[in-house]
């Protein structure tokens, strides 16, 4: 299944596994796919533990498009990674609102 397909699968609810630098396999709950400029991004939880990252903590990757086949890259900018951080808040909010009119 192609890395897109899986993202964008309301239903999917599988791990994301990926390799490091390294070749270790680490997998990640998505959270939440949140389109932002031109790119796709998503916020990730790791599942395993990594150093560096805290167990309450997710990651903000995009889905870098310039290969034959789609993958996620950290995005490390950290601004760029507070502004997803904060459509992803502004998502949930939403949300909050919507499930409080029903």
């Amino acid at each position: 299944m192609n890395l897109l397909d899986v993202l964008l699968d309301e239903n999917n609810r599988d791990p994301i596994c990926m390799s490091d630098d390294e070749g270790r396999i680490l997998c990640f709950e998505q959270v939440a796919v949140i389109p932002y400029r031109g790119r796709i991004y998503c916020v990730l939880k790791p599942l395993d533990k990594v150093e560096g990252i805290k167990d309450d903590e997710a990651i903000v990757f995009y889905v870098d498009m310039r290969g034959e086949e789609p993958a996620l890259k950290v995005v490390e900018r950290e601004s760029t990674a507070l502004t997803i951080f904060e459509k992803y808040y502004d998502l949930l909010e939403a949300e909050a609102a919507n499930r409080g009119q029903k």
